[in-house]
């Protein structure tokens, strides 16, 4: 399998067709909803639309996405998108950084720099890695997705041939978050033997989801807990049951309002990085306008609002097989940066056993984007997992 080198370049015609239908959109009623807890904002998001139609500029992003390295390869049939930056120092080890929904491989801009070159960022040159971002299956670039049973951990098995067949890489480094980490966990479970190691932002005893209502995060077992502990359950499932319950169940029926209309998929991103960050409800204190925009557009103008969506769907359809019994479930060296805003309720000491557990920092700052809201953090935790790795 090999690479070709790829160039972001949207046709007019599409963004002639995004003018159009953000000009004539139709607006529903709003009202007693300034705090968001009937959803999506219309105040904001007009504000972030009139940015969008009187001041962002797709043509000068799409210059500067084009400053990165992009590459597609077909693996098992299907299209993979990446950047992969090469790293400067003596010795750089390689990594692949897997994203989640609703983020792209944008959202690891703030990490890449210092992770490639660690010397012109203030660190140690001996800290360096090659960079390798993907994009998920059926997300922005690695599209079309023509066939279903693609998920998280099929993905894992992707990245195997991806760094090993396509980029030479016999071992190498994992990080992730959201969907991301849990394709990293799979591969220090399943894969151990390819990993120098794993770093994730989020920490899940495998399966992630309950196999029986898949789409019921804290499930029947909520019934069991105290009440105040139910009560911190309750609030942190709120935050993420609405998206997992209908990707899960009715993607395609969202998808037709998704992919057909660019003001209901901007609304509906917008709502998951307002209330999944720790932005305090200030959604640009994490966010700039511009970054929302980006998201939206890359997922509009490439079509997978379904396929991105259905990643869910696969997840529930498909029950997670273990690779092997033995213990620690992730064999993989592991560090983990938990950030308290984005963490359920209870305690963390299971981990110890379930991972062979290297490092683990518990962040007071910052939330389920971790790689973008509080880069600073996420690198320096990835550098302090694997010094001790190369």
């Amino acid at each position: 399998m090999s690479a070709e080198r790829f160039r972001v370049e949207i046709p007019q015609a599409k963004l002639d067709v995004l003018s159009q239908r953000l000009d004539q959109a139709t607006w529903p009623h709003d009202y007693e909803n300034d705090d968001w807890s009937y959803g999506t904002n219309a105040s904001y998001l007009r504000e972030l639309v009139n940015y969008w139609q009187s001041t962002y500029d797709w043509r000068s992003r799409e210059a500067a996405l084009n400053q990165r390295p992009h590459f597609r390869a077909k693996i098992d049939g299907l299209p993979i998108h990446f950047v992969h930056e090469r790293g400067v120092g003596p010795a750089p080890i390689p990594i692949v950084l897997t994203h989640g929904w609703p983020w792209s491989f944008m959202d690891f801009d703030r990490v890449v720099g210092p992770l490639v070159d660690p010397a012109a960022h203030g660190g140690d040159a001996a800290d360096a890695f090659d960079v390798v971002i993907p994009s998920l299956p059926g997300f922005t670039f690695s599209t079309p997705l023509d066939r279903s049973g693609i998920h998280w951990a099929s993905t894992a098995d992707l990245w195997v041939k991806l760094m090993r067949d396509v980029l030479g890489y016999p071992r190498f480094a994992a990080h992730g978050g959201d969907w991301g980490a849990l394709v990293t966990l799979q591969l220090g479970h399943a894969h151990a033997a390819h990993l120098i190691g794993i770093h994730a932002t989020n920490a899940f005893p495998m399966p992630p989801f309950g196999q029986w209502r898949p789409w019921m995060l804290g499930g029947a077992d909520l019934d069991d807990l105290p009440a105040d502990e139910r009560e911190g359950w309750l609030a942190w499932e709120r935050k993420f049951a609405s998206h997992v319950a209908v990707h899960m169940l009715d993607p395609q029926t969202l998808a037709y309002a998704l992919h057909d209309s660019p003001l209901a998929l901007c609304a509906w991103l917008l709502e998951r990085r307002r209330a999944w960050s720790d932005c305090g409800g200030d959604v640009e204190s994490r966010f700039s306008k511009q970054h929302l925009i980006d998201t939206t557009m890359l997922y509009w103008l490439t079509g997978s609002p379904v396929t991105s969506m259905r990643y869910y769907a696969e997840a529930a359809r498909h029950v997670w097989e273990p690779a092997h019994q033995r213990v620690p479930v992730i064999e993989a060296p592991t560090g983990l940066s938990l950030f308290r805003f984005d963490m359920p309720p209870g305690p963390t000491d299971w981990a110890q056993d379930y991972f062979d557990l290297r490092l683990m920092n518990v962040r007071e700052s910052g939330g389920h984007f971790a790689a973008y809201e509080e880069p600073e953090a996420v690198v320096a935790d990835i550098r302090e997992t694997f010094r001790g790795l190369r």
